[in-house]
């Protein structure tokens, strides 16, 4: 009884000690990711706000397309495969060179001063993975340790910039491996993106939140229209995937060479720009979504964006794909409710997340985003939605190195890449 008393107190010394390492190691990640991730949202809103007020800066993008190549190809980084390098670092142990976090933030804000059709958290997840990995090298952490030291970084970067802790919290577990989750990341996930949202509010960073109005009562007709809307996003975020890749592939086929493939990447934005007459596909695109809580839409502007961010990034410009997946939900949302007069204001939030759900393949993510930007009240639309999505945009996603451990059909182990 004795021996088992002291072996048990061991234990338990040893868990309290293992405590302390991860939140001293969290709160410091979260201090200087944190903010790393203030600088960085202050840099894409001077750069945004900068384009508003210069609409001609838009000719100067394929000029700003090259010197992101000639930077990439300086720091002998051109094989660079952002976020799909910083989730293969956390399955395979490769190295996240502490390089990739300014190539990043100077290459994005370039992006999206000039025009660029993008977003700024994938982004983010590569900066606080590239200085995560780094922290865990510098305190010589084991392998698996530093796989913790990644994600932690994400979620710092990730709740710093947009405002949602507890989603960002989760984001960088759920992530990696559909089906499993890395729950040893949790407490230092959680206690960074606590301290990086604290940093980020401190120097007076607002988290993002959206105004819903009136939400109607959920009935079998309100949750019939919510289950369409969500197998119509899910079918949406298929749709956003392949064109990511497909441009991507295109771009490679006709333009070998990086210089001239982000050349014509940035003339063809330029082109599209001036066709449509309007600059609200260029850049992150947060005045549409909050328009369309409004009941301010474009019919086809989800269609315009997803043709936008393809040409972007597939040419090589840098930033990220959520924003611009809040963008094609947020559009297509507000155009279903007013077809079907299903509470626009709603519907826009549910496309918003059921989108953000199927190309990330992340739903409990998914729903805490949905609960930090719009409130709970509207819980029974954004579970069945997000739950639809997540089951029916099958195993496509927006990162190839992410993983699909279990079926999403059956209790079954697959391990296999996303399309």
């Amino acid at each position: 009884m004795k021996q088992k008393l002291l072996e048990g107190m061991g234990h338990v010394g040893s868990r309290v000690w293992l405590l302390v390492k991860w939140i001293l190691f969290a709160i410091l990640s979260g201090l200087l990711i944190g903010a790393a991730g203030t600088l960085f949202y202050y840099c894409m809103k001077y750069a945004t706000d900068t384009r508003a007020g210069h609409p001609w800066l838009l000719f100067f993008l394929p000029a700003g397309g090259l010197l992101i190549v000639a930077a990439y190809r300086f720091m002998h980084n051109e094989k660079d495969s952002g976020t799909n390098l910083v989730l293969s670092a956390i399955h395979s142990g490769e190295s996240i060179p502490l390089k990739m976090a300014p190539l990043i933030f100077v290459s994005t804000v370039l992006t999206h001063l000039f025009g660029g059709s993008a977003g700024r958290e994938g982004a983010a997840l590569q900066l606080g993975g590239s200085i995560g990995n780094s922290l865990g090298r510098q305190l010589k952490f084991d392998e698996k340790d530093q796989h913790i030291m990644i994600m932690c970084g994400m979620s710092a970067a990730f709740s710093a910039l947009f405002g949602t802790p507890l989603a960002a919290a989760i984001f960088s577990m759920e992530v990696v491996s559909v089906g499993i989750m890395h729950y040893s990341a949790l407490v230092p996930c959680v206690i960074s993106s606590l301290v990086a949202h604290g940093i980020a509010g401190y120097f007076g960073i607002m988290p993002e939140q959206f105004t819903l109005g009136a939400i109607p009562d959920f009935t079998v007709l309100t949750g019939g229209q919510t289950a369409l809307l969500a197998v119509l996003c899910a079918g949406v975020s298929v749709l956003f995937c392949i064109s990511l890749h497909t441009a991507e592939h295109l771009y490679k086929k006709f333009f070998q060479n990086t210089y001239l493939r982000i050349l014509a990447g940035g003339c063809l934005i330029i082109l599209l720009t001036l066709l449509t007459g309007s600059q609200d596909y260029n850049g992150a695109g947060m005045p549409v979504i909050e328009a369309c809580f409004e009941n301010e839409y474009v019919p086809y502007a989800f269609l315009l964006k997803i043709l936008f961010t393809a040409l972007t990034l597939g040419a090589g410009f840098k930033g990220g794909e959520i924003v611009p997946s809040f963008f094609i939900g947020a559009t297509f949302g507000c155009l279903f409710g007013n077809l079907l007069g299903f509470a626009p204001a709603l519907s826009t939030a549910i496309g918003m997340g059921a989108v953000f759900c199927g190309v990330t393949n992340c739903p409990i993510s998914s729903l805490f985003i949905c609960f930090e930007l719009f409130g709970f009240h509207g819980m029974p639309y954004f579970l069945l939605s997000i739950a639809i999505s997540y089951m029916l945009s099958g195993y496509y996603g927006l990162y190839h190195s992410q993983k699909i451990v279990y079926s999403k059909y059956k209790t079954e182990f697959i391990n296999r890449q996303t399309h």
